[in-house]
């Protein structure tokens, strides 16, 4: 007897919680915000709220999507993501030094964050396709690594030419835990860590990093050294979280967010709202609910009886994990400044519907792995995909 396919309603119930509670974030730092929200306390509220549907419409829709269709569409999404970021290049608006955006009507759209989902399943495509036509024979582990390394390559150039350093940042640690998740030697990992490193110093001493990223690690290692600089963001932050003592400030009540002395907190820092308003227990919710999205994606990843789906879900989480640690630590001073959202909880639309896409993709997988697996079922012991 076959077990009836069922959500995962702990991912599904976590990332609602997390949509709900970044669009309240969302509206109380843009609420006193009259530059910003034109005289309408509400304006970016809405906004997040119709990003939040369209996302939702957006997961439903690769959630019911036969997986077979998920495979076959994947080198579209690829391809699409990178047009995208070629576009970028060529006729995009620079935002912040970085020129990351396309502006369509009055809708601004950002490619990048939707290469890391394409990244994602253009890497677990492509390791599933070699161990299906290999059908578990040994051999293949090096064609697999540079496959990847292909696949990410291309997006990563055009990304760094952008330059979107914070970007760059994540889809490397995504990357790198997809290639150590399928079965990669040990000792290519740490090849593949060194080469980072050093391409990271060289990039540094050749210029290709603009003055003003760099400016920011520095101002990371001691904000002192340009405190009405780059080092403002990090100083203004760190009081706003420091404001809110164990049980914060109270929403809307936030002295620091009511003053908008911190920069984009709706977006890149709006953890400090959850600091400042909601104190240690409510910004502890928050990243307790983002920590069950995460153990939920792996777990999906542990429990995959196929390889696409397994790295897909993996990767996934090793997105969400590390973007979520950058821009918490950022927050908190431990991390360098680099412009990346809150996953679901962050304003903007391009990173909701890329977040949602990939929730929709985890439960697709959760959905085939249920599918096959009998009521009374024990887990086999599982090796990695090996080369």
């Amino acid at each position: 007897m076959l077990a009836k396919p069922r959500l995962d309603w702990v991912l599904m119930l976590a990332v609602l919680g997390l949509v709900a509670l970044g669009s309240v974030l969302v509206w109380s730092a843009t609420t006193q915000r009259a530059d910003l929200t034109g005289g309408d306390p509400t304006a970016y509220l809405k906004k997040q709220l119709v990003n939040v549907a369209i996302g939702l419409v957006l997961m439903v829709l690769v959630l019911a999507t036969d997986h077979r269709w998920v495979r076959i569409v994947a080198p579209l999404v690829y391809v699409a993501s990178v047009a995208g970021l070629v576009l970028v290049l060529t006729m995009g608006t620079v935002v912040n030094g970085s020129r990351s955006w396309l502006m369509i009507g009055g809708m601004s759209i950002q490619p990048s964050e939707f290469a890391k989902l394409a990244v994602v399943i253009g890497m677990a495509l492509w390791v599933a396709e070699r161990h299906d036509v290999r059908r578990g024979r040994p051999g293949g582990a090096l064609g697999d690594v540079v496959g990847m390394l292909a696949i990410a390559g291309l997006p990563a150039a055009l990304i760094l030419m952008q330059p979107d350093l914070g970007t760059m940042l994540v889809l490397s640690a995504t990357v790198f835990g997809v290639i150590a998740v399928s079965g990669a030697p040990r000792r290519w990992l740490a090849l593949l860590a060194g080469g980072a490193l050093t391409a990271g110093v060289a990039a540094v001493a050749a210029g290709v990093l603009k003055q003003y990223q760099v400016d920011r690690f520095l101002a990371f290692t001691n904000p002192d050294l340009d405190p009405r600089g780059a080092g403002y963001n990090v100083e203004q932050a760190r009081i706003a979280v420091g404001n809110g003592g164990l049980f914060g400030q109270g929403l809307f009540d936030g002295s620091q967010t009511r003053a908008g002395f911190v920069p984009e907190q709706h977006t890149d820092f709006v953890f400090t709202v959850a600091g400042e308003e909601l104190g240690l227990v409510g910004a502890g919710v928050l990243i307790a609910l983002l920590g069950l999205v995460i153990w939920r994606a792996l777990r999906i990843a542990s429990r995959s009886e196929d390889v696409f789906g397994r790295l897909a879900a993996a990767g996934i989480a090793c997105w969400f994990g590390f973007q979520a640690f950058q821009n918490v630590g950022m927050c908190l001073g431990i991390m360098p400044v680099t412009g990346v959202p809150l996953p679901f909880v962050s304003y903007g639309g391009s990173s909701m519907f890329a977040g949602m896409l990939a929730i929709g993709l985890l439960q697709n997988i959760h959905l085939r792995s249920n599918a096959v697996l009998p009521t009374r079922y024990t887990m086999p012991t599982r090796t990695l995909v090996r080369a």
